[in-house]
């Protein structure tokens, strides 16, 4: 099996949902039942996935010379089943697997800088683990871990965020994890490397943890009745979202072809996945403006 790692950001808020909720938000966002971490689940991405697959070959030659109807016909048998299994009358299952995205950044509200990039030692930890790093994980105790070019501070020692003043220490350690994340997600953009680094922060666990559940983006929305101008009866409701710019990471996985008209390699099908970053809109709300995000999918690795 061929491993990639994928990233999701989020250019507008997301609403990845559980349906109704039995606590004081009426529409929650999904969260990992360990952690109570946000997630987005990846079988909401496949099946996007899928969908923008199939638009992009549309586009190539040379099936945007053919009928519509040949083109369904032969990127659906060449590409779409082979990878993602059939719709319909299926007999085999699709050799891609998505693993859920996990929260890797979350931006919070900085009185100095606009806005921090936060992470925390127990998520670089488990990002470590997937992407294959061998670097060093902080050890936090009160204090919060800033790049050396930071502009987070409000004074010597202190940043703040949302309503917690936490003592800040500039070390090389953040600014190597910043560096590379900041790779990752603008592979090919110097300017917004540099604008993620200054404004990077490693939290402790903690910290961290309570700031996943209360900053978080809380909408309250209602429904206005189409021929007496007011609010319908019982149209109040309070919706959650992850804000954007939040950044999420997973695992996925491509196995040979099952589909035993049509044998295919690992190595073939994992070369069918976009090399670029995509725009997808993932999550509820999407006539709202919820959920537009950039897709990036790193090289694959043969797992032996």
């Amino acid at each position: 099996m061929n491993k990639s790692i994928f990233y999701l950001h989020n250019l507008t808020a997301l609403h990845a949902g559980t349906g109704q909720g039995v606590g004081v938000v009426d529409l929650p966002i999904a969260r990992a039942k360990a952690t109570n971490l946000p997630i987005v689940a990846g079988s909401s991405i496949k099946g996007v996935l899928r969908d923008e697959i199939f638009d992009i070959f549309v586009k190539k030659s040379p099936y945007k010379e053919m009928t519509d109807e040949e083109r369904k016909q032969i990127i659906d048998k060449n590409i779409i089943n082979p990878l993602f299994g059939k719709n319909e009358n299926a007999d085999h299952a699709g050799a891609i697997a998505f693993g859920d995205a996990n929260l890797l950044i979350l931006p919070i509200r900085s009185f100095a800088g606009v806005v921090a990039y936060a992470t925390c030692p127990f998520i670089l930890r488990q990002y470590q683990r997937d992407v294959g790093k061998d670097k060093k994980i902080p050890q936090l105790n009160d204090n919060a871990l800033i790049s050396n070019d930071s502009i987070l501070l409000i004074n010597d020692t202190q940043i703040a965020l949302e309503d917690l003043d936490i003592v800040a220490n500039k070390e090389e350690l953040a600014s190597d994890w910043a560096t590379d994340i900041a790779h990752a997600i603008y592979p090919n953009s110097p300017e917004w490397q540099d604008e993620f680094k200054k404004r990077f922060v490693i939290l402790p666990d903690g910290i961290f943890s309570f700031l996943a559940d209360t900053a978080t983006e809380i909408r309250t929305r209602i429904k206005i009745d189409r021929h007496t101008r007011v609010v319908q009866d019982g149209a109040l409701w309070t919706e959650e979202n992850l804000p954007a710019d939040s950044v999420l990471w997973g695992v996925l996985g491509v196995s040979q072809s099952r589909d035993n008209n049509n044998k295919k390699s690992a190595d073939e099908l994992a070369g069918l996945l976009p090399k670029d970053e995509i725009n997808l809109q993932i999550g509820g709300k999407h006539t709202v403006g919820r959920g537009f995000c950039r897709l990036l999918i790193a090289d694959t690795k043969e797992q032996k």
